[in-house]
């Protein structure tokens, strides 16, 4: 392996990494979106039934799942001036951000047009993300070749990760409500414009702020069969993989599920009541009467309740994620990525379940297991993409061959299962409760049930995997050990 200009330590610097993060900005205002909103734009936005949804969701996920592998191989042998990962991000920003806007708007081509017409664009959805995160998420691994320095460059990225769940988690229903005049169909489709502009240029900015330094010397040449054998063969891979499946599976399921728990589980009166007493509501008559008094009359805070409380609900968790985020990168050094990652999802695993309990006028408990879940969670988020450039490494100081886009590939690919088993499983099991999108109120068979899948089934899969970390053997002395041998190598193949 070879290194081009970094500076002795190995370390970025500031600018780098933060025109790496924005990539991540970019790529979650659509991700966010469709972790988070997805079921509920078609069951009540497109009015496609809950079954059929689940099934496009399902559908599309897989088949931007099975495109990841293909996208690894050609991503690792692509060679240009820019390096192998960087230009993917210039390739991909404009179709990037076209299909985004398509998969979200909402031709009226009757019921069996409006199916086909979802399942198209949300596979090229999957398919142009493949395309531009693999590849991004592969530039970490050859930015720099300190773990140090990769755990504080996951610190940045994820902080515009929480960033942009912020803009979408809080901001996003009232967006769409202001934006299309309370039609949630213009809204949505004017606020997704909106986030496609903005992305394309983010990612634009992430393809020039950033260079590829760790590469392959000239005399590494392995085939395919040899690139994924090594994989196969990497059992610290093979654990984060399933890792990675089983976080997404929750991320998924909880976040797909939150806004019907507020629209049906939840008391209405409650929510306005607790909106009330800290003070929300008189803050947002304020910001109305300010809005209005500068002409800005479309530009109102919405007068619902769940709304609101929605939006201060994730945006509460959000800020605590990224004040657990800032916890990560410290307790990572000093007990290793593994261990931090497993202690801190069983604590926020507990918070999770603490819903099961909950009857629908406990608003202040529910913010409260809300901000403690979203502080340990937020520390967990870097480690994982830290831990898979890790495994990396691994490969290339077991093998002695190095196919970063094929391992990311296999780590996009758990995500993308994840993702849309999870998301099939919100419209699933919403389908199964008897949950129709066309009517005002809900049986409480619905509304059991959504609490019922936020607490105890979503937390199976986090559970599952603080199990499956017992078998992740590249501990902190490992991540040490396989630094130091790799700056050796890599050190004696330049002279």
């Amino acid at each position: 392996m070879t290194s081009s200009t970094l500076s002795p330590t190995g370390k970025l610097s500031v600018m780098e990494k933060i025109g790496y993060s924005l990539g991540d900005l970019a790529a979650n205002l659509i991700f966010q979106t469709l972790l988070t909103f997805i079921a509920f734009f078609y069951t009540d936005v497109y009015r496609i039934p809950a079954n059929a949804a689940a099934t496009i969701i399902f559908l599309g996920g897989l088949a931007g799942a099975c495109f990841n592998p293909l996208m690894g191989l050609l991503a690792d042998r692509t060679v240009t001036r820019w390096g192998k990962f960087r230009p993917w991000l210039l390739w991909t920003a404009i179709p990037f951000g076209l299909i985004s806007i398509l998969a979200f708007s909402t031709p009226d081509l009757g019921d069996n047009g409006k199916i086909i017409y979802a399942t198209l664009t949300y596979i090229l959805l999957m398919l142009v993300y493949s395309a531009n995160n693999l590849p991004y998420s592969a530039l970490s691994g050859v930015l720099t070749g300190s773990m140090q320095e990769r755990n504080s460059l996951s610190s940045y990225r994820f902080v515009a990760v929480m960033v942009a769940q912020l803009i979408i988690q809080v901001l996003l229903l009232p967006l769409v409500l202001i934006l299309g005049g309370g039609d949630k169909v213009e809204g949505f489709r004017n606020t997704m414009i909106i986030f496609a502009v903005a992305g394309t240029i983010c990612f634009l900015v992430a393809f020039a702020t950033t260079r590829e330094r760790i590469v392959p010397t000239a005399t590494q040449r392995s085939s395919i069969g040899q690139d994924i054998g090594d994989l196969l063969r990497n059992k610290p891979w093979v654990v984060l993989l399933l890792v990675t499946i089983l976080v997404f599976v929750t991320l998924a399921l909880k976040g797909g599920l939150y806004i019907y728990y507020f629209k049906n589980y939840l008391s209405e009166a409650a929510l306005a009541q607790f909106l009330k007493d800290i003070g929300f509501i008189a803050f947002i008559e304020h910001l109305n009467a300010a809005l209005v008094s500068v002409g800005l009359t479309r530009f109102q805070w919405p007068e619902d309740p769940a709304t609101s409380a929605f939006s201060l609900f994730n945006g509460a968790g959000i800020i605590c994620m990224i004040i657990g985020i800032g916890f990560s990168s410290p307790l990572a050094g000093r007990f290793g990525k593994r261990n931090v990652f497993g202690a801190a999802l069983l604590v926020a695993t507990l918070f999770m379940l603490a819903f099961y309990v909950y009857p629908p006028t406990s608003i202040g408990l529910v913010f409260g297991s809300q901000i403690l879940h979203g502080f340990f969670y937020g520390i967990t988020i870097p480690l994982l993409w830290a831990m898979i450039a890790d495994v990396a490494d691994y490969s290339e100081w077991k093998n002695n061959r190095r196919a970063t886009a094929l391992l990311f590939s296999a780590m996009i690919f758990g995500l993308k299962a994840g993702l849309s088993i999870g998301s099939a499983l919100v419209a699933g099991l919403l389908s199964g409760y008897g949950y129709d999108g066309a009517q005002a109120t809900q049986p409480q068979t619905v509304a059991d049930g959504i609490r019922v899948s936020i607490s105890i089934y979503a937390s199976l899969p986090f559970l599952a995997t603080v199990a499956l970390l017992y078998f992740y053997e590249i501990n902190k002395a490992a991540e040490h050990r396989i630094e130091q041998d790799l700056l050796t190598r890599r050190a004696a193949a330049t002279h």
